[in-house]
C-alpha cells in the first residue's frame, strides 16, 4: 500500500498556496501558488497536487478547519485551511 501524506492549502496575503506535508523543514515542502481570487476548484487543486507530483488518495473531499490571524484575539480575522491525503503520482 502506498504511503500516504497530507496536503493543506491555505489563503494568505491573499493568495491561496497548496503544499504537502513531508519530514524534515518545513522549507523543502513542495509548494504551489495557486493565486488571488476565491478558493480554488477541486480541478484546480487536482492541477496544482499533479505539478507537486501528488494526487488525491480517493475522493477529493477536503477537510476544512480554521484558525485565527491573532490568536486569542476574539475579534481576529479567520484564516480557512484545507487538508486532504495524497501519494506521490505515479508515472
Amino acid at each position: 500500500m502506498a504511503t500516504t501524506i497530507t496536503a493543506h492549502m491555505s489563503n494568505r496575503q491573499d493568495r491561496w498556496r497548496m503544499y504537502v506535508v513531508l519530514p524534515g523543514p518545513v522549507s523543502q515542502w513542495p509548494e504551489y501558488d495557486l493565486g488571488p481570487g476565491e478558493v480554488p476548484t477541486v480541478r484546480e487543486r487536482s492541477r496544482a497536487l499533479n505539478a507537486l507530483g501528488y494526487t488525491f488518495t480517493g475522493d477529493p473531499d477536503w477537510r476544512w478547519t480554521e484558525s485565527s490571524v491573532w490568536p486569542d484575539d476574539p475579534a481576529s480575522a479567520v484564516r480557512l485551511i484545507a487538508s486532504i491525503e495524497v501519494r506521490e503520482a505515479r508515472e
